[in-house]
C-alpha cells in the first residue's frame, strides 16, 4: 500500500529523505488516560522494529498528558481532519488513515472512548478511524482507567463488545495508580504492547528485528 499524500500538521514528522520506504504501517491511537504519559516511550520502542512506520492519532484530552514535541512521528488530531477537508475533492483524513494503516493500536484506551467504540459513536478523528476500520486488519486495544471504573459491570460488557468485533485486548494490569488507588486498571506495560505488535508481524511473516 502506498502512503497517502496529505499536508502534514504542525507536529514533528518522520525523516524520510534518505530512508528506504517502510514496509509495515502502525497507527497508534491515544486517548485521555494518564497512561498517555507513556506515548513517547511507546513510539520510541515501536520504531526499533525494523521496517515499521508509525503515525499517531490523538484525542484532544490525551494532549494534556504528553508533549507533542517529544513525539518523533506525524501526529494527527481533530483539527487536522477539518483543516484538510475544504471541498468535495479533498481527502477525508479518517478514511485515508484507515487505508494507510496495516495495524492500529489504541494505547491507552480510556473508559470514555471504550464506551464510545463499543456503541459505535464516532465524534472525533480517532473514533471515526475505528468506526471505519477494515476488520480484516488487526486492531489492538489497551484499556486504562481507575480501578473503580474498571470494576463497573459495564466495562466488561464494553470490552467483550470490542472483542466481538474482532479486536484484540491487551489486558490492563494491577499496580498503584497515579490517583493513589491500587488495583487493576493500569495500561499494560509498553514492552507487552510492543511484543504484541511483533507477534502479529511474525504471524504475517514480516520482519521484527529490533
Amino acid at each position: 500500500m502506498e502512503p497517502f499524500s496529505l499536508p502534514e500538521p504542525g507536529f514533528p514528522a518522520e525523516k524520510s529523505s534518505s530512508v528506504l520506504e517502510k514496509k509495515y504501517r502502525v497507527l497508534v491511537g491515544v486517548t485521555g488516560s494518564v497512561a498517555a504519559l507513556k506515548l513517547p516511550l511507546l513510539i520510541t520502542e515501536l520504531l526499533k522494529i525494523t521496517g515499521l512506520e508509525v503515525k499517531v492519532v490523538t484525542t484532544e484530552r490525551a494532549k494534556h498528558f504528553y508533549n507533542a514535541q517529544e513525539i518523533p512521528v506525524t501526529l494527527y488530531s481533530d483539527e487536522d481532519e477539518w483543516r484538510l477537508w475544504q471541498g468535495r475533492s479533498d481527502p477525508v483524513l479518517h478514511i485515508e488513515l484507515r487505508r494507510w494503516a496495516d495495524i492500529m493500536v489504541v494505547a491507552p484506551l480510556d473508559a470514555n472512548t471504550l464506551a464510545k467504540l463499543a456503541n459505535g459513536i464516532c465524534d472525533n478523528l480517532l473514533t471515526c478511524v475505528v468506526r471505519a476500520w477494515d476488520l480484516s486488519k488487526p486492531l489492538l486495544f489497551c484499556p486504562a482507567m481507575n480501578t473503580a471504573m474498571w470494576e463497573h459491570p459495564i466495562t466488561a460488557q464494553h470490552v467483550e463488545q470490542l472483542k466481538g468485533f474482532g479486536y484484540t485486548e491487551i489486558p490492563c494490569v494491577v499496580k498503584k495508580l497515579v490517583c493513589g488507588d491500587e488495583g487493576r486498571g493500569a495500561m499494560a506495560e509498553v514492552w507487552t504492547i510492543v511484543d504484541s505488535v511483533k507477534r502479529i508481524l511474525e504471524e504475517r511473516d514480516l520482519p521484527t528485528q529490533s
